[in-house]
């Protein structure tokens, strides 16, 4: 897969990512908002479950290169949720990023996303992408929000896979649906003239982020 950005290259896993993968996830202010720390193996296990991922549905978590660096800036994708234990809106597709603290505040995590959005509804024809986070974690619903994700006002939950009396085990969901991202008609039309021009020219699919107004939120930048 390869989606471009105005800043960034979505691209498949290669060898090179392992290390600044492995320093991510072992940061614990990257990882607070998670039940811990991932150790390298567990890392680099992630990393082969998402290209797993890839081979059998063609889409997972993927790498974020920046274009005019060719730097690893984190991880963004659709994944469906396969836990041990469903969440109570499952079956469904969920939306995820993260970031190095050295990538926050500039917007990755949430431009990553918009690119995300337009492959889900207009390449996957998705009906609906989710996103869901713990209660606590202010800095990611806004990025939801930035993004055009609506929350779940009735569907709080508990993550089944935290232990109960865990502070993280309170979640929030969002979501968005096609017909949401159809009402922004701008949105799709520059969207769908990059995937059709992409094909027509077997190049990478280039989504201006110009192309994307929600008008959800008035967050200035992202922590993702």
């Amino acid at each position: 897969m390869l989606l471009e950005s105005e800043r960034l290259i979505i691209r498949d896993w290669n060898d090179s990512d392992l290390r600044p993968s492995r320093n991510m996830n072992a940061d614990p202010h990257v990882m607070r908002y998670f039940p811990s720390v991932l150790s390298s193996a567990e890392s680099d296990a992630f990393v082969e479950r998402c290209k797993s991922k890839i081979g059998r549905d063609g889409f997972s978590l993927f790498p974020l290169e920046l274009k005019e660096s060719g730097k690893f800036k984190g991880t963004a994708g659709l994944s469906p949720p396969d836990y041990e234990k469903p969440l109570p809106f499952e079956p469904c597709v969920e939306i995820g990023w993260r970031s190095p603290v050295s990538s926050w505040r500039k917007g990755y995590g949430s431009e990553a996303a918009r690119a995300l959005l337009g492959f889900g509804f207009e390449t996957l024809g998705l009906d609906e992408i989710v996103s869901f986070t713990a209660t606590l974690n202010k800095r990611s619903a806004r990025v939801m929000e930035r993004i055009g994700l609506a929350r779940y006002h009735d569907s709080d939950f508990m993550h089944p896979m935290i232990a109960e009396g865990d502070s993280l085990r309170p979640h929030i969901p969002y979501r968005m649906q096609r017909a949401t991202w159809c009402q922004s008609a701008p949105c799709r039309i520059h969207v769908k003239q990059a995937y059709t021009s992409a094909i027509q020219e077997r190049s990478p699919v280039r989504i201006p982020s110009e192309s994307f107004s929600f008008g959800t939120s008035t967050i200035e930048s992202d922590a993702e």
